[in-house]
């Protein structure tokens, strides 16, 4: 082979390494699109996809929140994993259509997305009120799920809750919801938290859709009322591992009269939001709480 036919090869080969590269990088860059899943009643559902490793770990927002909220656990826990971020039915970019909004529709969303990215072994990550759903989420495909692992959440699923008692807590939020959900949310911050992000929290909250979010709030009260919010642990014989502030007693000895195993990571001066303002301590927690379920 000559010089110029060496020089030709070599450079069809470095054309080739180089388009390589650059298509190895839009997958990359693809693998972060959002992408769309229907629910069970038709509801385009949003969700993210990142990295890859099993199990999957499918995390899922609390109440007014978004899939926004997991940022600084994508790159944590997409080194050894597929994650999943998904905004649940009227949050975020997901349809808005629905006129109640309850913690068995959410499930569905969970499980549409699941089914969507192939996933056969998940673990659902929930924050507050996606504690809840997460356990919907898990009696709808026991097949899929390892276990549950709530973010300062399922402190105490006895917790006792009178009609009377949720109409009190929900009356602000009726009569104004901008100003009676930033008081409400308020209450779950730190002093010490971030300014900045501490009156980001607050102005995204209080600019959710007050259908929407007045719906969710009585559907998930509600469970307390009735004793759902127990009984459901009763039917998914999963591991549950929380990782909570310590703004809240947590009652493990009610937890496990229901649940199959029951245990806790607790965070000394946290707030609500642990999982941003305190995302490296956060991680580290979650990162155990994981190891945890899959032992069982």
């Amino acid at each position: 082979m000559g010089k110029r036919e060496i020089e030709r090869v070599g450079g069809e080969i470095l054309a080739l390494a180089l388009l390589l590269f650059l298509a190895s990088g839009a997958l990359l860059a693809q693998d972060g699109w959002p992408r769309i899943a229907q629910s069970k009643d038709g509801t385009p559902i949003s969700y993210e996809v990142y990295g890859s490793g099993e199990p999957t770990l499918v995390f899922i927002h609390g109440w007014s929140c978004d899939s926004r909220y997991w940022r600084a656990q994508i790159p944590f826990f997409s080194k050894g994993h597929r994650i999943v971020l998904l905004d649940l039915a009227g949050h975020g970019h997901s349809g808005s259509l629905r006129t109640r909004y309850t913690m068995a529709s959410f499930g569905e969303d969970v499980k549409a997305v699941t089914e969507s990215v192939g996933a056969a072994k998940v673990i659902l990550i929930g924050h507050s009120m996606g504690g809840s759903v997460i356990a919907e989420a898990a009696r709808l495909m026991p097949e899929r799920v390892l276990g549950l692992i709530g973010i300062d959440t399922l402190e105490n699923i006895e917790y006792p809750l009178t009609e009377e008692e949720m109409a009190k807590m929900i009356a602000p939020l009726e009569k104004d919801f901008s100003s009676g959900s930033r008081k409400f949310v308020e209450g779950m911050l730190l002093a010490e938290t971030d300014p900045l992000l501490r009156e980001w929290i607050l102005a995204d909250i209080s600019a959710a859709p007050p259908a929407v979010a007045l719906s969710a709030m009585r559907e998930m009260m509600g469970q307390a009322i009735t004793g759902e919010a127990a009984k459901i642990f009763e039917k998914i014989p999963l591991p549950v591992v929380t990782v909570n502030a310590d703004l809240w007693p947590i009652n493990y000895e009610g937890n496990r009269r229901h649940m199959r195993s029951y245990e806790a990571i607790v965070l000394k001066k946290a707030d609500h939001f642990l999982m941003m303002d305190r995302s490296e301590e956060f991680n580290s927690a979650l990162e155990k709480a994981i190891r945890t379920v899959e032992k069982r």
